[in-house]
């Protein structure tokens, strides 16, 4: 039996966290709330939190090292990407990509430069194909 993809929908904490993760490749708690002093400001104990419910998850695993425990990211930031927005298409527009793309273009969160190379983008996948 196939197992089910995963779900990695994440908080802006959760992200923020993940990316500060994402670029050390691996990191103690300490040095991950070192990361995010200035942005967040958070307690060592509110990173640890995080990271102990995305360990849970299956999203990062760790390791101990000394006393202290060295976590590593098990999903790359492109499968979180991925995992988000199916997570947006499927929630606020059942599933209809043409539509999420309408509301975009519509909001002015597309500017007619992006538009050009998401036709590129396409058209090089319809080569691919």
């Amino acid at each position: 039996m196939p197992k089910p993809p995963l779900d990695a929908t994440l908080s802006d904490l959760q992200l923020d966290v993940m990316r500060a993760l994402w670029a050390r490749g691996e990191a103690s708690t300490a040095d991950l709330a070192a990361a995010l002093e200035a942005s967040r400001g958070l307690a060592h104990t509110t990173v640890a939190t995080v990271l102990t419910r995305l360990e849970k998850r299956g999203i990062v695993r760790s390791r101990r090292d000394g006393r202290q425990l060295v976590y590593t990211a098990c999903v790359a930031e492109d499968a979180v990407r991925r995992s988000m927005v199916s997570s947006l298409l499927g929630t606020l527009f059942s599933g209809d990509a043409k539509a999420l793309v309408a509301h975009l273009v519509r909001e002015d969160e597309i500017a007619p430069g992006d538009l050009e190379r998401v036709k590129k983008l396409l058209a090089k996948e319809k080569d691919r194909g």
